[in-house]
């Protein structure tokens, strides 16, 4: 008797061997939206924009259309191929140096004009690919290779939530935060992924994930004290859930795992 399938690779993925570091989850990332594109149907239909940061290569494991973009430059990329061709589902994979910092006013007056993409935003506190140094999201006290001593917000300002700064904005949209370091918070954080890429493809408004990630080799860690580190350090500056939705949900810090369909 033939066994069942109950585990299989996304189709939406290709069989490219990953070049993130051991315990990098940007890995689960691109599994959760490749999912998400096969079981909505939307895959051949899809384009990518690729980021500038350690998910650079990102097009090589997505089997999908892909564009890369200037380092910042995503949500503009984005925006031009979805307004070229609205028919398409267009998403922008980016990291937390390539978003909140050189590409801060890109996603914002994305954001603000309301434009009909899909942004998913991996947030792990630190600059990977460049060997370390600090970013806009890392965390009060935290150190990096240009913050021996931890960051001091005295001198370098806080943290920034692209979450709730985006959420301020008066237009509509699709704002959530989700993790990464457990099978449940990956669950959940797939729900939010399902809704983004459903109101855009319902053509209803501009949407972001963004999603706790862990860098072990950058912070100095194994994957499994990364991901218990992710879950004191960064969740209680991060909180989790749905911060903006486009029927009117602003400012409800309360975590909602239902969807509707």
């Amino acid at each position: 008797m033939a066994a069942n399938t109950i585990f299989e690779k996304p189709v939406a993925m290709t069989d490219n061997h990953t070049h993130y570091c051991p315990g990098c989850t940007h890995g689960v990332a691109h599994r959760l939206v490749a999912e998400v594109l096969d079981e909505l149907g939307m895959r051949e239909r899809t384009i990518g924009v690729a980021p500038v940061g350690c998910s650079v290569l990102c097009y090589n494991y997505f089997d999908c259309d892909f564009l890369e973009a200037a380092h910042g430059r995503a949500p503009a990329f984005a925006t031009g191929m979805k307004r070229v061709c609205p028919e398409k589902i267009v998403f922008a994979y980016q990291g937390d140096g390539d978003l909140a910092s050189i590409g801060g006013n890109e996603i914002l007056h994305a954001a603000n004009r309301g434009e009909k993409i899909t942004v998913i935003f991996v947030n792990n506190a630190i600059y990977g690919m460049t060997g370390g140094q600090m970013a806009p999201t890392t965390l009060p006290g935290q150190v990096t290779t240009t913050s021996p001593m931890g960051r001091d917000v005295e001198l370098t300002g806080w943290p920034i939530r692209m979450r709730e700064l985006l959420s301020s904005l008066r237009t509509p949209a699709y704002i959530a935060r989700g993790s990464i370091h457990s099978p449940q918070e990956s669950i959940i954080t797939k729900q939010y992924v399902r809704k983004a890429f459903q109101y855009q493809d319902k053509n209803t408004c501009f949407s972001m994930v963004e999603i706790l990630s862990t860098c072990p080799t950058n912070w100095g860690m194994t994957p499994t004290d990364s991901t218990k580190w992710l879950k004191e350090n960064m969740i209680p500056y991060y909180p989790l859930g749905e911060l903006k939705t486009p029927e009117g949900g602003d400012g409800n810090f309360e975590r909602m795992t239902g969807i509707s369909e």
